[in-house]
């Protein structure tokens, strides 16, 4: 029956590629990969609300709030239980990363099981009150769609990783109802290379994810809460962008020290214990940190300021603007830490939500602060709306995604020359420091990150050493003389001889020249001079696990075509060539196609 199935969808696939331009199917397989990861990332946010909402409103029992203190720690726990028993054939990895580091060293290929395995693992830990996002399991999920649908039909590189990016922004498309941010996201995040003729898929897929998920899950994420600005508020403005930008290098930094400190705790289950009752504790002095957070920032943009102490060991507080003040501030540093202990722990989830949070909080506390001081008026509402688009901008390395999707989520278009200026500046200052997102300093420290700037570097990485190899060399003994080599040395089609123990060891090179000047001596003694005594050691040798661009690299310091490559003990294995390496350059580049969108 298995074997039935896969003829009959081979017969549809050669159909297509005789009946539908690639092009055309491109598109119509982006409508596709919008539908599905549309569903995926409704999906996902109807589990995750359904188990928050049963455990925060239908579970009546008078001793249920004590129950926060460890819903983190078995969100924690269940999700690394399903992983460990459900999705054992192969590794499972949550964020962009992964993907990003599967585009550029995997073929754009994803493990199948993430298109579910995403949603349910993330639907655990966030129901739970894991403190991270939807956004980035979304991602993830789509993003596989579109990687299996495009190794399905057989497409090239290129275009696979067009499906994946398309899946991509229907993931954020349908997690925010934000089509134009999703294909921003894709272009800005996830495509190693981007191409006008991309932005149809792009925005096709996008756009259906967004329509779909508004079918199913019709809750918007927030009410259309901002009204205009004034040109007295642009310094702030800049200032804003400022703290942010220097904020988002803090939240990167201690995302990367604490990823690094759990590294080194072996087990699983230990970290799940002192990440589950980490969390505990943080929520039970501040329930802001419980889930997503969104809910947090909504009742900050509806003007509800003591929402933030409400059911907290500090209530009575509540209508205190200063203690209002310090417990927002507190939250800020609360929710980088809890949001970052749920996933270095083994829970599931993204980044993307904790830094819309934390940079709303940021603005909250920027704007109510400066309002507090009497000196001046500002609309907080404004400024919690551009702290979101600078945070993004500023941790993800993606402004345009920072400004689009505040604007999306908000309906703050009025807002657009703000959410520019603080964005921005937010960016500058997190690159100019850092140089790497939160997504990819892992890659970089890693030597994995491979991006747009080296396309060059990105096809050498595909090519291995090993296979180019070319051995069609006459080899000498130290102890050969010219004379007893002298035919092998005539009919050579090289001009260089490298000069190999009986062990395989190489000690040096020989020239053609040389030898033929020896060989038409009347002296007998310079053509029965030996071998090593003439040799030479080689100015360079490559070893065999060089990689490929370090090989360039060196040949083009030395200004030389040719190098021998050696092993262990210098064992001689034969030479590589420019010729060979540009010859196989080009295959590669044949075989990901010149474009995306082919005829």
């Amino acid at each position: 029956m298995y074997d039935k199935l896969i003829k009959y969808l081979e017969k549809i696939n050669q159909w297509r590629k005789q009946r539908i331009s690639n092009s055309n199917f491109l598109i119509l397989a982006a409508a596709v990969v919008g539908v599905m990861g549309g569903i995926a990332a409704s999906v996902l946010k109807e589990l995750t609300h359904s188990v928050a909402q049963f455990l925060q409103s239908d579970l009546h029992w008078k001793y249920k709030y004590y129950l926060y203190f460890f819903f983190p720690f078995l969100g924690i726990l269940f999700t690394v239980l399903y992983v460990r028993l459900f999705i054992r054939k192969s590794k499972f990895k949550h964020g962009i990363a992964p993907i990003l580091y599967n585009i550029s060293h995997n073929s754009s290929k994803l493990d199948f099981h993430n298109i579910y395995s995403q949603v349910i693992s993330s639907a655990i830990t966030v129901g739970l009150g894991g403190s991270a996002g939807l956004e980035s399991p979304a991602v993830s999920s789509g993003a596989t769609i579109g990687s299996s649908i495009g190794r399905f039909f057989g497409l090239n590189y290129r275009d696979t990783t067009l499906l994946l990016a398309c899946g991509a922004a229907a993931g954020i498309s349908g997690a925010f109802n934000s089509p134009v941010a999703g294909m921003i996201f894709a272009i800005e995040v996830i495509m190693p290379e981007f191409f006008i003729p991309a932005t149809i898929p792009l925005l096709i897929s996008s756009a259906i994810s967004s329509v779909v998920s508004q079918m199913i899950y019709k809750e918007p994420l927030f009410l259309l809460v901002t009204k205009g600005w004034i040109i007295n508020s642009f310094w702030y403005y800049m200032l804003l962008g400022v703290i942010i930008g220097t904020y988002s290098i803090y939240f990167t930094s201690l995302n990367t020290y604490i990823g690094r400190q759990f590294s080194r705790i072996k087990n699983p289950y230990n970290k799940v214990w002192i990440g589950g009752i980490s969390l505990g504790i943080m929520i039970a002095l501040m329930p802001v940190l419980y889930g997503e957070g969104y809910i947090t920032i909504q009742k900050l943009l509806d003007g509800n300021y003591p929402s933030l102490l409400v059911n907290s060991f500090f209530s009575k507080y509540q209508n205190i603007g200063w203690a209002i003040l310090l417990f927002a501030a507190v939250s800020v540093v609360g929710k980088t830490f809890a949001s970052i202990i749920t996933l270095v722990t083994g829970g599931n989830g993204g980044m993307f939500g904790p830094s819309v949070v934390v940079g709303g909080l940021l603005g909250f506390v920027y704007a109510f602060g400066l309002n507090l001081t009497g000196m001046v008026h500002l609309k907080v509402t404004n400024f919690i709306v551009a702290g979101m688009a600078a945070s993004i901008s500023g941790v993800m390395h993606a402004p345009l995604t920072g400004i689009f999707l505040a604007v999306e989520i908000t309906g703050g278009y009025v807002l657009m020359v703000p959410l520019m200026i603080v964005s921005a500046i937010s960016y500058f200052i997190n690159k100019g420091i850092l140089k790497y997102s939160i997504y990819t300093k892992s890659l970089a420290e890693q030597g994995n990150l491979v991006t747009q700037q080296d396309k060059d570097h990105s096809v050498l990485r595909r090519i291995k050493l090993k296979y180019l190899i070319e051995k069609d060399f006459v080899i000498l003994r130290p102890e050969d003389t010219p004379h007893s080599r002298s035919a092998d040395i005539v009919h050579s089609i090289r001009n260089i001889f490298p000069v190999v123990t009986q062990e395989g060891t190489l000690t040096g090179l020989v020239f053609s020249d040389q030898l033929l000047e020896l060989l038409v001596s009347e002296k007998l003694e310079d053509q029965n001079r030996p071998i090593k005594d003439i040799s030479q050691p080689p100015n360079k040798i490559i070893d065999i696990n060089t990689p490929m661009y370090e090989v360039m690299r060196i040949m083009d310091s030395l200004d030389v075509r040719i190098l021998p490559v050696t092993g262990p003990k210098n064992f001689y294995y034969g030479f590589v060539t420019k010729h060979a390496i540009f010859n196989k350059y080009r295959h590669v580049l044949m075989r990901q196609g010149d474009t995306y969108l082919g005829s």
